[in-house]
């Protein structure tokens, strides 16, 4: 442990460890009588660097959204624009007017929906959670029927190839899901416990807002201009990249800010209660997520979604293949490539950071190699509440999309998939930070059982004891793989 370490208090609001390996992290948490204890020393900055990359792009790419917009708003070639893109100018001509309502919209059903969301998943948490596994693969095949009636055979064969993933993932994952449903109603009972979380997630979800509405006044400008649709897409497809991560960037800043919450709930049972929860912890936790660790969350949120998503399905992929080596061969080598990246890019990262102030790829090793050592990895591989989640959020977006995209098809049917497809992604990340909220608890969760699996068993009893068994379950089912390749070989 460094030096800095001024004082063990008892009664500190979370963990605040910056240095120090796990077992003595653990160790540090009971003092001499036995009580439970938490050190706490000042943070330090880390990734800079990703905190001014992303500060400075959305400085620059705010500037280039407001030039974008203006130049079609009201009057055609407001600022001239067009002069330079002469090669690829077309007779149509719009008005970024024309096109923003229908943002607007969408960031209102985006809104409503992760909103209803939210409360029915409190109030009817298994039925929902079946909803997002099994209504994806229909809408999607659906869409894609549309899409091919449309004559769009392109995105048709993409709907009619996510559709078909989708399927083959559930099927891989049908029975963890009653696993995955118990972690996800524990996690829903702790967050529905601290109203402030989900006043956190609203106030973001509002600054989220803002944001989108100079994100789609610029994205109207460019839906509205005289290029060609290459130059637009390829416009668009930028300024795509940039919302998806400035959404990832907001839902893991909540992420943090929520984990150091619920991490101060498990510590400290006797204030689990949200009345009891001083208003210091949630300051704390927001304080923290926006200096000193607000940069590596930037630096997590370019990698973490994806490689997380590839893992998925690599590892539904890899439970179903039997017979062909060749294809298990291949498939293998891109799990075990994925797994690596997984060491340092994963979201159990933004637990370490939110309670010890670590850097982000630190993070991410301490977390690994902690489920690594008590063996909690191999309940991590089994549970699939993250893409649960995320199946919820591509639905939204794919509804938000959807109503959008109708609308478009009725009032300028050759913009119809331009529209659509950048409102699906506004509602996926409006929604997405509805159920990052959730996540949180779950990945905090995961966290604290395995470094104190105590701290579990007391907030609840009869779920601690499922995880064990489960744990002791997949740790022999690992066992007997492992016994049947040495056999096999």
């Amino acid at each position: 442990m460094s030096d800095s370490t001024n004082s063990v208090s008892p009664s500190s609001d979370y963990a605040s460890i910056s240095s120090g390996d796990q077992s003595l992290q653990r160790s540090s948490r009971r003092s001499g009588d036995g009580n439970r204890a938490i050190v706490r020393e000042s943070r330090h900055w880390h990734d800079v660097f990703w905190s001014a990359i992303f500060v400075i792009h959305l400085i620059c790419l705010g500037f280039v959204l407001a030039v974008l917009g203006l130049n079609r708003f009201r009057i055609s070639d407001r600022l001239n624009i067009d002069r330079y893109t002469q090669g690829f100018l077309e007779n149509h001509k719009g008005l970024t007017e024309d096109y923003w309502p229908l943002y607007a919209v969408a960031g209102g059903i985006g809104v409503f929906i992760s909103w209803v969301w939210s409360l029915l998943l409190g109030s009817y948490a298994n039925e929902m959670m079946k909803v997002s596994v099994h209504i994806l693969t229909t809408y999607l095949a659906v869409v894609s029927v549309l899409c091919f009636w449309c004559r769009q055979f392109f995105w048709g064969g993409a709907f009619a190839i996510g559709a078909l993933l989708q399927f083959l993932y559930v099927v891989s994952v049908i029975d963890r899901l009653p696993f995955t449903m118990l972690v996800l109603r524990k996690a829903l009972k702790l967050v529905w416990g601290l109203p402030k979380v989900i006043m956190v997630a609203h106030a973001f979800t509002v600054f989220m807002l803002l944001w989108m509405s100079l994100w789609s006044f610029g994205a109207s400008g460019v839906v509205a201009s005289s290029m060609g649709d290459e130059g637009r897409w390829w416009l668009l497809v930028v300024l795509s990249v940039s919302l998806f991560w400035t959404g990832a960037v907001l839902c893991n800043t909540v992420h943090v800010i929520v984990s150091g919450m619920v991490f101060h709930v498990l510590f400290h049972q006797e204030e689990s209660s949200s009345s009891s929860l001083p208003p210091s912890t949630l300051i704390e936790s927001l304080r923290y997520a926006v200096t000193t660790s607000f940069g590596s969350i930037c630096y997590g949120s370019l990698f973490t979604a994806a490689i997380r998503t590839l893992r998925w399905e690599i590892r539904g992929v890899r439970s179903k293949i039997c017979g062909n080596e060749c294809l298990l061969c291949c498939v293998d080598f891109l799990f075990h490539l994925v797994e690596t990246l997984v060491r340092f890019f994963n979201k159990y990262a933004y637990v370490q950071i939110a309670v010890y102030g670590k850097g982000f790829n630190r993070s991410a090793r301490d977390a690994w190699e902690l489920f690594q050592s008590t063996g909690v990895e191999a309940l991590v591989a089994y549970d699939c509440s993250g893409a649960v989640l995320l199946m919820g959020t591509i639905f939204g977006g794919l509804i938000t999309g959807s109503c959008i995209g109708i609308w478009a098809w009725i009032k300028y049917s050759d913009r119809v998939i331009m529209v659509g497809s950048t409102a699906m992604l506004m509602g996926m990340v409006l929604v997405g930070l509805g159920m990052v909220v959730v996540e949180s608890a779950v990945t905090s969760i995961y966290i604290c059982f395995a470094e104190d699996p105590s701290l579990i068993q007391r907030w609840d009893a009869d779920f601690y004891n499922e995880m064990s068994e489960m744990l002791h379950r997949r740790l022999q089912h690992r066992s007997a793989r492992a016994r049947e390749v040495l056999t096999t070989a």
